[in-house]
C-alpha cells in the first residue's frame, strides 16, 4: 500500500458523530412498573379516604342527631323523650358501626355490656348509662339526663376513630 491508496481510503471515511438522541417514548420498562404501582397506591388510598368518610359520616350524623335531640329537651323539657331519643340514636349508631356484630338483638344487660365493651368504660351498666335499661319504657323520667348525653356522646367519638 502506498500512501495516496492510504489517503484515499481514508478520505471515504467520515467525521465523527453522536448517536441519535434517546426518545421519550415508549419508556423503559421500569417506568412502567413505577407507573402501574402509583397507579394501584393511588387507588388504595382513594378507597381507604372514601371508607374512613363513609365510616365518619355516621358519626357525624349521630352527633347532629344528638344535637337534635338536646335543643327538643331544652325546648320541651321532656326527659323521657329525650331518653327514647338516645336509645334509638344508640342502636341506630351501634348497628351501622358494627353491621357484623348483634347489637339489634340485645336487650337490657346485654345491651349495657355490648356499649360498655365498646367505649363505654363501666359508665353503662354502672354509671349514668343504666337509665337506657329501662328509662325509654316509663312515662316520665326524673333522674338528670344530662350525664346520659354526655356519655352519649363520647361514645359515638370513641367508636368514630375506633377501626374495626
Amino acid at each position: 500500500m502506498t500512501p495516496a491508496d492510504i489517503a484515499s481510503g481514508l478520505s471515504g471515511l467520515r467525521d465523527y458523530h453522536l448517536p441519535e438522541p434517546v426518545g421519550w417514548w415508549p419508556p423503559a420498562p421500569g417506568w412502567w412498573l413505577l407507573f402501574g404501582l402509583s397507579l394501584v397506591l393511588g387507588g388504595l388510598l382513594v378507597w381507604r379516604g372514601l371508607r374512613r368518610r363513609r365510616r365518619a359520616a355516621a358519626a357525624r350524623q349521630a352527633e347532629r342527631e344528638l344535637a337534635r335531640l338536646r335543643a327538643a329537651l331544652d325546648g320541651q323539657g321532656d326527659p323521657a323523650t329525650f331518653v327514647r331519643g338516645l336509645s334509638r340514636l344508640l342502636r341506630r349508631y351501634a348497628l351501622a358501626r358494627f353491621p357484623g356484630q348483634r347489637a339489634a338483638a340485645l336487650t337490657g344487660e346485654d345491651w349495657l355490656s355490648f356499649l360498655d365493651a365498646h367505649g363505654g368504660g363501666g359508665r353503662f351498666r354502672d354509671g349514668p348509662g343504666r337509665l337506657l335499661a329501662d328509662a325509654p319504657y316509663r312515662r316520665t323520667v326524673t333522674a338528670p339526663v344530662a350525664e346520659l348525653a354526655e356519655l352519649v356522646q363520647g361514645w359515638i367519638r370513641h367508636n368514630r376513630e375506633v377501626r374495626q
